[in-house]
């Protein structure tokens, strides 16, 4: 089966600050989307959506014609629209697949579906960071290297405010000493979720080889295991156990 892609990106550092346009000429949405065209070829099509698009790219056409889609954002969170938000999380819900990715963690869709702040410790000094698997057989860190060196970046530290989730894969060091758990996964009604954080907009990120593949396989493995229709059938508001007792 083929994996319906998006990759949302909020696009305004791009749009409005030269310095990062000059880093991601097509945008980070732009960069992702290649990155996984060139890692999965044939397993996947890749569509690209910014906040500035009619109801920011995400209809319910749209979604209802996705399997995985892939977030970030940073300094817009609060214009995506809150009905929007609620669209994209029924579609998790009903077995769409979710990356969000670096400060995506404060995105009203990540936050709305663990519940928690997602808060952190940051600090953008352009540190190197080691990116190292701690569950080397989880299909997201098959075929990664051990660790994957990203020579700038910007530290993201713990306490990082999120539930227990259901498998650590990454935990990221950097020059301060700062640990982070920078790939994780969640369930969430019928759908898979993956946080991955390297990939700040003020360095190349998206194009490390080694980052490429983590997407790529994140994206293999948030793919909802059943078809997208028959995931996607599940009725907004459904309560067939009330629906049952009712009726007997």
């Amino acid at each position: 089966m083929t994996i319906r892609v998006l990759v949302w990106n909020e696009g305004v550092h791009e749009s409005t600050q030269p310095a990062i346009a000059e880093i991601y000429p097509s945008g980070i949405h732009g960069a992702i989307a290649d990155g996984l065209t060139e890692a999965l070829g044939d397993e996947v099509i890749v569509r690209t959506a910014t906040l500035a698009d009619p109801e920011h790219g995400l209809t319910e056409e749209v979604l209802a014609a996705t399997d995985v889609l892939l977030w970030w954002g940073h300094i817009a969170h609060d214009q995506v629209d809150d009905e929007v938000v609620a669209r994209v999380q029924r579609h998790v819900l009903s077995g769409m697949g979710l990356l969000v990715l670096h400060s995506g963690h404060f995105s009203k869709i990540f936050t709305r579906l663990l519940g928690t702040t997602c808060s952190l410790k940051w600090r953008n000094e352009a540190e190197r960071e080691l990116v190292w698997t701690v569950a080397p057989t989880h299909p997201i860190a098959e075929g990664i290297e051990h660790p994957i060196v990203i020579e700038h970046q910007e530290m993201y530290g713990e306490l990082f405010d999120i539930p227990t989730p259901d498998d650590l894969v990454f935990i990221s060091s950097f020059a301060g000493g700062e640990v982070f758990r920078s790939g994780v996964t969640f369930s969430r009604g019928h759908g898979r979720i993956f946080y991955f954080s390297p990939g700040d907009q003020e360095y190349p990120v998206y194009f490390h080889p080694q980052i490429r593949k983590v997407l790529a396989n994140g994206v293999r493995w948030a793919a909802p295991v059943a078809p997208a229709a028959a995931a996607r059938s599940i009725p907004a508001v459904d309560n067939p156990a009330r629906e049952w007792y009712l009726s007997h």
